[in-house]
């Protein structure tokens, strides 16, 4: 399977998927703004920056059917050097206390080490999102178990779900077993056991046109399944709703399910969602350097609206705090059911 960029997708180009989520007003899905207004939270602000989420390149060992990056081996974005200098910078300034590591396949830039071990050393809480079979695609990875134990980085692994078959046809022939076998390998080092303070996180994504499940009904099967069939421990698992976006959004179009999926999100709308949203505390760096309000956007080439520069090298808190965040139409799948973020579950059952 190769990226919507090498098959030269029409969808490839994010004004393109702009012009189909707006599309949607004519299928009856009003504008995101409509429902932040009955719920007196429009505009949407940011409030001050917790986390700096840094996405290093669009590289990666994978070519996931719902992938919203459009990651894969074709892929050949890489942040350079120079610009993490420029994210490290503003953490150390502005002691901004979590850096969020994504891609692609993060651990695919040669400069990803660097960066772990110099945020580690300006003492922030690293999270790294990893897909589990980097770390069996080359010897060169083989050690990343150890490497995120000795920095203390928190591991949070794509799976997308507790079976072969599920988890295959999403990501790939094959996947499921490598998976098993690299979360094996953080345990054996210590992640996910209990009292080790090594933190390994799961995240599920639907695999069809529907919305995730219970969060804590699904991480109570999860755990019992990994432990009674792998000896697999982990401290929880992130349910994340698959925003229509991407790949994602191609898939809904070709099975002809996009009208019902967008339908299904604005007809879930939870206003309880709202503050939890990770655009007001989170900041996109893209891999040139560029600033966004959230991931998504970020893929949809919707910058931030600040005076601040829209570069990590012009950061500025003072100007970024309290601005407005970009909306669209994909914000519906944030606020859909229990809300979903990077963290998964926004609103705690």
């Amino acid at each position: 399977m190769k990226s919507l960029l090498s098959q030269h997708h029409f969808l490839a180009d994010p004004a393109n998927q702009l012009q189909v989520l707006h599309e949607s007003i004519e299928l009856g899905v009003p504008p995101f703004e409509e429902k932040l207004k009955l719920a007196n939270a429009y505009p949407l602000r940011a409030k001050q920056v917790e986390i700096l989420q840094i996405n290093v390149g669009k590289m990666c060992n994978q070519t996931c059917k719902h992938c919203h990056v459009d990651a894969g081996p074709d892929r050949h974005e890489i942040m350079t050097k120079e610009t993490m200098a420029y994210c490290l910078q503003a953490v150390e300034k502005y002691h901004i206390p979590i850096v969020d590591i994504t891609g692609g396949a993060p651990e695919m830039n040669p400069h990803f080490r660097w960066l772990v071990e110099s945020a580690a050393a300006l003492g922030a809480h690293i999270m790294v999102r990893c897909n589990l079979t980097i770390i069996l695609a080359n010897k060169k990875y083989h050690d990343l178990p150890e490497f995120y134990r000795k920095h203390q980085v928190e591991v949070i692994a794509s799976l997308p779900f507790y079976s072969a078959d599920r988890t295959d046809k999403q990501r790939g022939q094959g996947v499921f077993t490598q998976s098993i076998k690299a979360l094996q390998m953080l345990n054996a080092v210590g992640y996910g056991q209990p009292e080790s303070g090594l933190i390994l996180n799961l995240v599920y994504n639907p695999a069809g046109a529907f919305l995730p499940a219970s969060q804590a009904e699904l991480q109570a099967t999860y755990q019992q399944v990994l432990w009674e069939e792998y000896r697999i421990r982990f401290n929880q698992l992130f349910v994340i709703t698959n925003m229509p976006i991407s790949r994602y959004l191609e898939y809904l179009l070709a099975t002809g399910n996009y009208e019902n999926y967008m339908l299904k999100l604005v007809q879930s709308f939870n206003p309880s969602a709202i503050h939890g949203l990770m655009c007001r505390n989170t900041l996109s760096v893209s891999w040139e350097g560029y600033l966004y309000d959230c991931d998504f956007n970020q893929m949809l080439d919707l910058p931030i609206r600040s005076q601040a520069g829209h570069h990590i090298s012009q950061f500025s808190p003072e100007l970024l705090n309290q601005r407005e965040i970009v909306i669209h139409q994909h914000c519906y799948g944030c606020t859909a059911g229990a809300g979903s973020s990077c963290g998964g579950q926004i609103v705690k059952s």
